[in-house]
């Protein structure tokens, strides 16, 4: 179906579900607001509509911040007809185009996409017909998505683990506080773990080396004593 464009009233846009993206009220965003009085929203946000007549918000989530802030009741928007994992494709790819990406949003992005991708790869090409391994040419999907976004398999797959960190350890993340590699190896500890170990930092001031997050992750994988509810996590072993 051919996309439309029209001025869509900002009570019936939704945002995109779990939208990995955050949305920020920072000097850019000023910009934006200055920008949208001065010339209006000159690119179109794109929407899909939902059964229920509403909706779903897939690229210019900032666009429609910066709608609100100026005053606007409306948002200009290219009505698009698409399927939720067709749909969660385009959002990332045009969230990707940001001069600024958080190791985090990186993180739900590529799991989000990369879900998304294997349904489709999943499918039958057409109704009744034998389903298929891959629509990518017999290429995997995690293969495919690095071609795409020009990261290799193995630093999609640490970006992904990222999401198995607690919010306060992923924050740390996003900050420079706390390296990758870490990050990852700390990812396989579970959620008590993670938060003892959230403790520990902010008391002691410090993060664990990429050596000693091993060690950590050993520990938990062979279930010798790490949590505080067991042990507690060793002063010395972060710093």
């Amino acid at each position: 179906k051919l996309a439309k464009i029209r001025d869509i009233p900002l009570e019936l846009i939704d945002d995109f579900p779990d939208h990995p993206f955050k949305v920020r009220d920072d000097e850019d965003m000023v910009q934006l607001v200055e920008s949208v009085k001065e010339r209006g929203v000159i690119t179109p946000a794109t929407v899909r509509q939902k059964e229920d007549g509403r909706y779903e918000l897939i690229s210019g989530h900032r666009r429609k911040r910066a709608c609100e802030l100026a005053g606007f009741e409306t948002l200009r928007c290219e009505v698009v007809d698409l399927t939720r994992d067709e749909a969660t494709i385009l959002m990332v790819e045009s969230n990707f185009q940001r001069s600024q990406i958080l190791p985090s949003e990186k993180a739900f992005a590529y799991k989000m996409r990369l879900e998304a991708m294997n349904r489709q790869a999943g499918r039958p090409k057409k109704e009744n017909s034998t389903p298929v391994v891959s629509d990518f040419e017999r290429q995997r999907t995690n293969e495919v998505l690095a071609n795409e976004v020009g990261e290799s398999r193995e630093q999609i797959r640490r970006y992904i683990r990222l999401t198995n960190l607690v919010p306060e350890l992923l924050d740390l993340v996003d900050e420079g506080r706390m390296k990758m590699r870490p990050a990852v190896e700390i990812s396989f500890l579970d959620e008590d773990c993670q938060r003892d170990l959230v403790d520990e930092i902010d008391l002691n001031d410090c993060t664990p080396s990429h050596d000693q997050t091993i060690r950590m992750r050993k520990m938990f994988e062979e279930k010798k004593p790490l949590c505080r509810s067991r042990n507690p996590i060793s002063v010395r072993e972060l710093c």
